[in-house]
């Protein structure tokens, strides 16, 4: 079924490229303001695709990204012609990002969302020793790392897939919880869990060994103890080519070399 809009608003990262882009669709097809527009255009790579997903969830706005940056996993080719026909056809995928919530070692709490995946990483030269638990029960009593990440099928194929993480279907109602250099327990890889559960990670000996803790690109310094849930009262929304969806491009990286 063909989608019905009235009005684009295009957008784009500082680059050259993508600028120049955004002047010559504009000339094309005009331009609305963000708040008004019943579809962004987003013209950038992957990390500018995040930080508009960031900026509109939970406001209804359909994101149509399309590559001007150097990855663009997230987004669609560009193409000056056909635009609205494009868009009145693509497939609408909506995500419910995690939500992260931190107690800090100066007595602080922080909350943060992500859409790829939240992870703790090492702040020191030495080793971070993290505690894992799951709905509440321990399932690692010590796990020395260099960092630990929990991915959503989304983020699966961005860092998680670097710290050799597995990737997951679009649509499998799963997590990825991935070690980075994990060095005791020395042979264990990760696991996968269903994406209704709690994941607390504490951090063990944190004046020793300070980690960090990001969601996506909020990063927060020092943490003792971060909680992890599936938001279900947040939602992004991004449009895909049918030619060229989500669930098809993550299908073909478990296939790449």
């Amino acid at each position: 079924m063909s989608r019905t809009f009235r009005s684009l608003s295009f957008i784009a990262s500082n680059t050259e490229e993508a600028q120049a882009s955004r002047q010559e669709l504009i000339r094309t097809y005009g331009d609305t303001d963000p708040h008004e527009a019943d579809v962004i255009v987003a013209l950038g790579g992957d990390g500018f695709m995040l930080q508009t997903l960031h900026d509109t969830m939970n406001s209804g706005k359909l994101i149509y990204g399309m590559n001007r940056g150097s990855v663009g996993f997230l987004m669609n080719d560009f193409a000056i012609e056909g635009l609205p026909e494009r868009i009145a056809e693509a497939v609408e995928n909506d995500f419910h990002p995690l939500q992260m919530r931190t107690e800090n070692a100066d007595g602080s709490t922080s909350f943060a969302l992500a859409i790829n995946e939240v992870s703790l990483l090492r702040q020191s030269y030495q080793a971070a020793k993290i505690r894992v638990l799951i709905d509440g029960q321990v399932r690692l009593e010590e796990l020395i790392c260099d960092g630990l990440m929990v991915a959503t099928p989304v983020g699966s194929t961005a860092y998680n897939l670097s710290a050799h993480g597995p990737i997951l279907p679009l649509e499998a109602p799963l997590l990825a919880l991935t070690p980075v250099s994990a060095f005791r327990p020395r042979r264990w890889r990760g696991a996968l869990l269903p994406d209704k559960v709690t994941v607390v990670l504490e951090v063990l000996e944190p004046e020793k060994r300070p980690v960090n803790a990001v969601a996506d690109h909020s990063e927060v310094k020092s943490v003792l103890r971060v909680e992890i849930r599936q938001s279900e009262d947040t939602t992004a929304h991004i449009l895909s080519d049918p030619d060229r969806s989500w669930s098809d491009r993550i299908l073909a990286e478990q296939f790449s070399d």
